[in-house]
């Protein structure tokens, strides 16, 4: 049997999640790497939707949802034990309410009459929330890291980085701690490996 495929984008938050599963549970599989100006005819007929990560894991089963690969690759093989440190509520807060705010701070211009500004309040009023459960423990769910860490990290990274000086600048040291041990750890410098543009032969 063919191993599984995964159409990915390197700098997308979702795929950058489902990767990190992946690779935490030692899953095979092909990376087909999309450029999403340019996105292979392979990948749309599977998933006509047309977003990243997409794992075709065998025939006929395609997975298009990233927490989906997520539980896809660890119920497989879950050597940290992630999906017991799930928390489905602090996921859709991230997908939902933060992941609102984060696109209209960064991405303004592609929104009618948005403040980003205002927006990134709003975002900063969750992540003082988050703060608040780090200063507790050292993972959202305790000592060692796990599903929800690793399900909401890579869009905390994304806000930080639109303005680093500024978001190093707030009072939020456990989060700050949090998100600078998970970027620099093996685990996430390991999955931000440069693939060049998919293309069928």
């Amino acid at each position: 049997m063919a191993e599984p495929v995964l159409y990915s984008f390197r700098r997308c938050p979702y795929a950058m999640r489902a990767r990190m599963a992946l690779r935490i549970g030692g899953a095979s599989y092909e990376h087909r790497e999309v450029v999403l100006r340019d996105k292979p005819a392979e990948m749309l007929e599977v998933s006509p939707k047309g977003t990243v990560p997409v794992l075709v894991a065998g025939p006929g089963e395609v997975i298009e949802e990233s927490r989906d690969i997520m539980r896809w690759a660890l119920a497989r093989s879950d050597p940290e034990g992630w999906l017991e440190r799930d928390d489905p509520e602090l996921i859709e807060t991230n997908d939902g309410p933060f992941k609102h705010h984060l696109d209209r701070y960064k991405y303004a211009t592609r929104y009618d009459d948005v403040d980003p500004a205002q927006h990134r309040t709003a975002a900063l009023d969750i992540l003082r929330r988050l703060d608040e459960r780090l200063s507790q423990s050292a993972y959202l769910r305790g000592e060692t890291r796990g599903f929800a860490d690793i399900a909401i990290f890579p869009f905390i990274r994304q806000f930080a980085n639109a303005d680093h000086d500024w978001f190093d600048a707030q009072p939020l040291p456990h989060l700050q701690a949090w998100l600078a041990g998970l970027v620099g750890s093996e685990l996430f410098t390991g999955i931000m490996a440069k693939h060049a543009q998919w293309k069928a032969a």
